[in-house]
């Protein structure tokens, strides 16, 4: 699944491609019809991203379109507006000079301004977006007696974060994944904050999830950490020496989804 970088870069492109512009808005799938119809022939707005979900607001309406891409949904981006629809587009957004398509998402929805206010506040701060509350994140994790691999992933607490984060932050910050969140200090979540911000500007930018400081992407252990589409740590790197300290990598299920880490690097207190 996308992670938040992902979604604020889809959100500065689709401002870049149709903010100023007219817009006609279908659903050659015809599952969002009702929904493209009421804001067909209407200025674009604009688009940001609140963690993994996306709103996208069109002329002065209070309302918004939410999109949540989850596993497979995709926007693709064409110069040009004379193109034919292929495969199952959701939504297809477009102008004289660019289309905008929409496949595959878990939701596409028009929200009312209730329904796009309780979307938000169901959601954790984004550590990409400037309004972010690292204490909102940190008054939720101080009290749970949940691994810090399980909070980090949980959108309510902490919004935009998935696999590859998760794991590269808690190796990052010598953190062991079943730490329970009341046992972390709030020093050390502060500095993780501060650091996932960074690393996840870093991905708005690049495109690219790269997590290995400098100092650490050298020798023979750092072959294969490529990994998650960037320079990671851990993620998907199992049976493989760490980059640090030469330990094996370990790899179990943990709600779900894979988690990796070093024992070493990463102690059980």
């Amino acid at each position: 699944m996308p992670e938040g970088h992902t979604l604020h870069r889809l959100a500065s492109r689709l401002n870049r491609t149709m903010s100023g512009n007219v817009v006609t808005s279908t659903s050659p799938q015809g599952r969002f019809t009702a929904g493209a119809g009421l804001v067909d022939g209407l200025p674009f707005g604009r688009s940001e991203a609140w963690g993994k979900h996306l709103l996208v607001r069109v002329a002065d309406s209070a309302e918004m379109v939410h999109v949540h891409l989850g596993l497979y949904g995709k926007f693709t981006f064409v110069g040009g507006h004379d193109h034919p629809v292929v495969g199952q587009v959701r939504w297809r957004l477009q102008h004289e000079g660019w289309t905008a398509d929409l496949r595959g998402p878990t939701a596409c929805e028009l929200l009312d301004p209730v329904g796009v206010d309780a979307l938000k506040a169901r959601l954790g701060p984004d550590p990409l977006r400037k309004d972010a509350d690292p204490d909102r994140a940190w008054q939720r994790m101080c009290r749970s007696r949940a691994p810090m691999a399980t909070l980090l992933m949980d959108q309510r607490v902490l919004a935009g974060v998935g696999n590859v984060y998760r794991a590269e932050l808690l190796f990052r910050h010598h953190v062991d994944p079943d730490l329970p969140g009341r046992e972390l200090d709030e020093t050390t979540w502060l500095s993780m904050w501060d650091d996932l911000a960074v690393l996840m500007r870093h991905g708005v930018r690049t495109g690219r999830m790269d997590t290995v400081r400098p100092e650490d992407a050298q020798g023979p252990a750092a072959r294969g950490r490529r990994r998650g589409g960037g320079e990671v740590y851990v993620y998907r790197r199992a049976d493989l020496p760490c980059l640090v300290c030469g330990t094996t990598v370990l790899a179990r299920v943990l709600g779900g989804r894979n988690l990796f880490w070093c024992p070493s690097c990463q102690p059980s207190r």
